[in-house]
Protein backbone atom coordinates (compact mmCIF):
# COMPACT_ATOMS: atom_id res chain seq x y z
CA UNK A 1 0.00 0.00 0.00
CA UNK A 2 2.45 2.32 1.06
CA UNK A 3 4.52 1.54 -2.31
CA UNK A 4 1.67 2.40 -4.55
CA UNK A 5 1.18 5.33 -2.72
CA UNK A 6 4.49 6.61 -3.06
CA UNK A 7 4.58 5.53 -6.74
CA UNK A 8 1.67 7.25 -7.48
CA UNK A 9 2.75 10.42 -6.07
CA UNK A 10 5.85 10.11 -8.05
CA UNK A 11 3.83 9.97 -11.05
CA UNK A 12 1.96 12.96 -10.44
CA UNK A 13 5.08 14.94 -9.86
CA UNK A 14 6.09 14.09 -13.26
CA UNK A 15 3.10 14.80 -15.46
CA UNK A 16 2.36 18.15 -13.63
CA UNK A 17 6.73 18.60 -12.99
CA UNK A 18 6.54 22.07 -16.02
CA UNK A 19 8.35 21.54 -18.74
CA UNK A 20 10.45 24.46 -20.46
CA UNK A 21 8.96 24.10 -24.00
CA UNK A 22 5.57 23.63 -22.24
CA UNK A 23 5.87 26.43 -20.01
CA UNK A 24 6.55 28.63 -22.59
CA UNK A 25 9.69 29.48 -22.84
CA UNK A 26 11.50 29.43 -25.84
CA UNK A 27 14.79 30.11 -27.11
CA UNK A 28 15.48 33.74 -29.39
CA UNK A 29 16.25 31.44 -32.33
CA UNK A 30 13.05 29.53 -32.03
CA UNK A 31 10.83 33.02 -31.53
CA UNK A 32 12.37 34.42 -34.32
CA UNK A 33 11.80 31.57 -36.62
CA UNK A 34 8.37 32.70 -37.20
CA UNK A 35 9.89 35.99 -38.48
CA UNK A 36 12.12 33.67 -41.81
CA UNK A 37 9.09 33.16 -43.70
CA UNK A 38 8.37 36.75 -44.93
CA UNK A 39 11.90 38.28 -43.89
CA UNK A 40 13.66 35.77 -45.32
CA UNK A 41 16.37 33.40 -42.96
CA UNK A 42 18.76 35.94 -43.56
CA UNK A 43 16.59 38.80 -42.91
CA UNK A 44 16.95 40.02 -46.82
CA UNK A 45 13.54 40.47 -47.77
CA UNK A 46 13.32 38.79 -51.20
CA UNK A 47 10.01 40.51 -52.56
CA UNK A 48 8.00 43.99 -50.93
CA UNK A 49 7.96 42.99 -47.29
CA UNK A 50 10.80 44.81 -45.81
CA UNK A 51 13.94 43.50 -45.00
CA UNK A 52 15.32 43.17 -41.34
CA UNK A 53 18.63 42.30 -42.38
CA UNK A 54 21.59 44.85 -40.57
CA UNK A 55 19.30 46.63 -38.76
CA UNK A 56 20.06 47.29 -34.72
CA UNK A 57 18.33 45.48 -32.31
CA UNK A 58 16.26 48.42 -30.15
CA UNK A 59 14.93 49.67 -33.95
CA UNK A 60 13.77 46.38 -34.27
CA UNK A 61 12.30 45.79 -30.58
CA UNK A 62 10.92 49.69 -31.01
CA UNK A 63 8.73 48.41 -34.23
CA UNK A 64 7.59 45.39 -32.81
CA UNK A 65 6.67 47.36 -29.57
CA UNK A 66 4.82 49.97 -32.18
CA UNK A 67 3.09 46.93 -33.93
CA UNK A 68 1.90 45.00 -30.73
CA UNK A 69 0.22 48.75 -29.73
CA UNK A 70 -1.25 49.35 -33.00
CA UNK A 71 1.16 52.68 -33.34
CA UNK A 72 2.63 51.43 -36.02
CA UNK A 73 0.22 49.78 -39.37
CA UNK A 74 0.92 46.59 -40.80
CA UNK A 75 -0.75 44.16 -42.62
CA UNK A 76 -0.13 41.10 -40.26
CA UNK A 77 2.86 42.46 -38.30
CA UNK A 78 -0.09 43.98 -35.36
CA UNK A 79 -1.63 40.57 -34.99
CA UNK A 80 1.90 38.69 -35.10
CA UNK A 81 3.60 40.75 -32.62
CA UNK A 82 0.45 40.82 -30.01
CA UNK A 83 1.99 36.57 -29.85
CA UNK A 84 4.51 37.92 -28.24
CA UNK A 85 5.71 39.53 -24.44
CA UNK A 86 7.74 42.04 -23.72
CA UNK A 87 10.38 40.09 -23.13
CA UNK A 88 10.05 38.13 -26.32
CA UNK A 89 9.69 40.72 -28.11
CA UNK A 90 13.08 42.02 -26.71
CA UNK A 91 15.09 38.45 -27.22
CA UNK A 92 13.92 38.07 -31.06
CA UNK A 93 15.24 41.45 -31.32
CA UNK A 94 18.83 41.03 -29.69
CA UNK A 95 18.38 37.61 -31.64
CA UNK A 96 18.20 39.20 -35.61
CA UNK A 97 19.68 42.71 -35.17
CA UNK A 98 22.76 43.91 -35.68
CA UNK A 99 24.94 45.25 -32.75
Amino acid sequence: MKRRVLTTLAIIGLVTAPLPALAGEASPSMLADACAACHGTDGKSPGAIPSIQGKKAGYIEQQLKAFKTDQQQGTVMNRIAKGYTDQEIAAIAKHLGSK
